[in-house]
């Protein structure tokens, strides 16, 4: 199957299961209803991002079949599994963190055990090498990953959008380096995640779920593990990639813990709510947010990939102009 042929179906079969699940969930009452810190006004069906979900099993299915992609790697993927359905679980029934958490951690040693390790990491004068911190270190950066894209699962079409900008510029990062996993796992994200924002972008008449916002940040922290691994890229290049989320959650939940609030219960308090209240418009915010990633953090990436010994360097010159706009539009204080 042609890489063409495969994102045609993988778009289709997103739209159309989002649609369906989007129907199954009204018809079992899996609603959003608005509180004082929610985004939108109305109900919302959630779980939309369970279509992901399947679509990235059947992926790893034919990854199987008609690849020659390692078994530990294979096995490694389906780390993300659990983690999925966790966030299902807590879509019904709002789980304690105390159970979320345990599942996350031993879904990441799993991924890190199927590896085999994680490669050192270079920053630029020294690198760290110690397997052991380097897998400390992975760990806590997948179960955080996943937490920080459920909590920037706040407004209409951002979470779909960042999958779908991440994937194409993974794509067009590895295309000429061989790795067949990350091509393929690529072409999935993107057209599925097109086949959501059908149903996502604003005005959503359907919500991911914690079972989609969680899978798909573990997943990108998988993809960048791998890729890694494989020496297609380097941990630098995803930093940025990923930069406007990781600077607004991290910056806002840092506040908020050091306020002594609960940074782990839901809020409205980060850079992206705040900017979305000021100028009345989930459209708008998304549409800044691909613009930045487009036009200044992907070049920036580009250049970690070929300048690796640089990359941590170009990483801070890319991520603190995001703090500033992060502190303006004062993350970790619900404003405006």
């Amino acid at each position: 199957m042609s890489l063409v042929t495969l994102f045609v179906s993988l778009f289709i079969a997103s739209a159309m299961l989002t649609g369906l699940f989007r129907l199954i969930a009204v018809r079992i009452s899996l609603i959003d209803q608005p509180v004082s810190r929610s985004a939108h006004s109305s109900p919302i069906p959630v779980g939309g991002g369970i279509s992901i979900v399947i679509l990235y099993c059947l992926m790893v299915l034919y990854l199987a079949i008609f690849t020659a992609i390692p078994s530990n790697e294979l096995l490694l993927l389906l780390a993300s599994i659990p983690v999925a359905a966790v966030g299902l679980l807590d879509d019904f029934w709002q789980l304690d963190i105390k159970w979320r958490v345990p599942v996350q951690f031993l879904a990441a040693f799993w991924a890190i055990w199927m590896l085999g390790g994680v490669p050192a990491i270079s920053f630029s004068l020294w690198s760290l090498e110690n397997v052991w911190i380097l897998s400390i270190l992975a760990a806590l950066a997948l179960v955080w990953l996943l937490n920080l894209y459920n909590f920037m699962d706040g407004i209409d079409g951002l979470a779909g959008s960042e999958l779908v900008f991440v994937n194409a510029m993974t794509y067009l990062f590895v295309m000429n380096s061989g790795d067949q996993m990350l091509q393929h796992l690529s072409i999935l994200f993107i057209a599925s995640g097109l086949g959501f924002l059908v149903w996502n972008w604003a005005p959503a008449r359907v919500f991911m779920g914690d079972v989609g916002s969680s899978f798909m940040g573990f997943s990108l922290g998988l993809m960048a593990l791998l890729s890694m691994h494989h020496g297609s890229m380097t941990v630098w290049a995803w930093v940025l990639l990923l930069g406007g989320f990781i600077v607004d959650a991290t910056l806002t939940l840092s506040r908020r813990f050091i306020k002594g609030e609960k940074w782990y219960e839901g809020h409205s308090s980060h850079a992206y709510q705040n900017a979305a209240r000021c100028y009345k418009s989930h459209r708008k915010v998304t549409i800044t947010v691909l613009l930045i990633n487009c036009f200044w953090l992907a070049p920036l990436a580009w250049l970690a990939m070929q300048n690796q010994d640089l990359g941590i360097i170009f990483a801070m010159i890319g991520l603190l102009p995001l703090v500033i706009l992060a502190l303006r539009y004062k993350a970790g204080t619900q404003a405006f």
